[in-house]
């Protein structure tokens, strides 16, 4: 599969007459944006996702196997799947019908109220219990920062005369004592584009595929990367849980995803495929209140 491939509504609408009849005449609207899954509106309540790049099978199925677990206790709408879509010879991947969640994506239209940074807080510390033993784990989410290769050296040219600063803030973060904790859950990934806003409020998370058990440091860089620049300690004072040290990694997480936003970006505005014009803008909103920071 690749990342610029995509589907019709024929294709969806024979799955959906095929394994889940009783759904197969709702409207079905297409609708923008996606990365690893193309997604289509089902109704008024529903989403159908169907995964188009090589690794999008695996995100579904970590999907459908924890989401729903996890969702009732969440204080946010997520995208729980509610119908299952098995291979067949019509589709060769699992594929997945989820409850819709009402609004626009951060990249479109950010989170401006300073209220949010409750609403954040409470998503996490709901979020972030004990994982089971057997909770999946990712190679680029959840762990140590000490063990990642970077190339720092490589910041000047993506980011200019902001690259000594992050490349400070990294630096602390690298050498901040470790989670020593129990592997927390995790979304693992959020970024304008994976979460919901309704009238400058945060109204929904979604994309739960690369969720993992680890540090959740890794979620806590959210607190720059979403949030309105200024509402940081508000975020951590109604989070509760979160030390120095673990502040200080969630810091060097928003400063490497503000690098991967921004890289992304670039690659959209240049026209290259694979790019995401609108997460350029989000990844220097991110480092500029991650460096505003002292």
């Amino acid at each position: 599969m690749s990342g610029e491939l995509r589907f019709e509504q024929d294709l969806v609408r024979a799955l959906l007459r095929d394994q889940h009849p009783d759904l197969a005449d709702l409207e079905l609207r297409d609708v923008n944006g996606g990365w690893d899954n193309q997604q289509w509106r089902l109704g008024e309540g529903l989403a159908v996702r169907l995964p188009r790049t090589e690794r999008a099978p695996g995100l579904l199925l970590t999907e459908q196997t924890w989401l729903p677990s996890l969702t009732e206790r969440l204080p946010l709408p997520t995208p729980a799947p509610v119908r299952i879509g098995k291979a067949s010879s019509l589709f060769e991947h699992t594929w997945t019908i989820a409850r819709w969640v009402e609004g626009e994506p951060a990249d479109h239209s950010p989170v401006t109220r300073s209220e949010a940074a409750e609403v954040l807080a409470g998503f996490l510390r709901a979020l972030h219990h004990r994982a089971p033993a057997d909770a999946p784990t990712n190679d680029s989410r959840g762990i140590s920062l000490a063990g990642m290769q970077v190339d720092v050296d490589g910041w000047e040219e993506l980011v200019g005369d902001y690259a000594d600063a992050a490349r400070e803030v990294w630096k602390r973060a690298v050498a901040a004592p470790a989670s020593v904790g129990a592997r927390l859950w995790l979304h693992g990934d959020l970024h304008p584009a994976n979460v919901i806003v309704r009238d400058g409020m945060l109204a929904g998370v979604i994309d739960f595929g690369d969720m993992c058990a680890g540090d959740p440091a890794t979620d806590l860089s959210a607190a720059w990367i979403l949030l309105p620049a200024g509402t940081e300690s508000r975020f951590f004072d109604a989070y509760e849980q979160a030390d120095e040290a673990t502040i200080a990694r969630a810091r060097g997480w928003a400063v490497l995803r503000a690098l991967g936003l921004i890289r992304i970006g670039r690659d959209g505005r240049l026209g290259l495929p694979g790019g995401k014009p609108t997460w350029e803008p989000a990844g220097y909103a991110t480092l500029e209140r991650v460096l505003a920071e002292k």
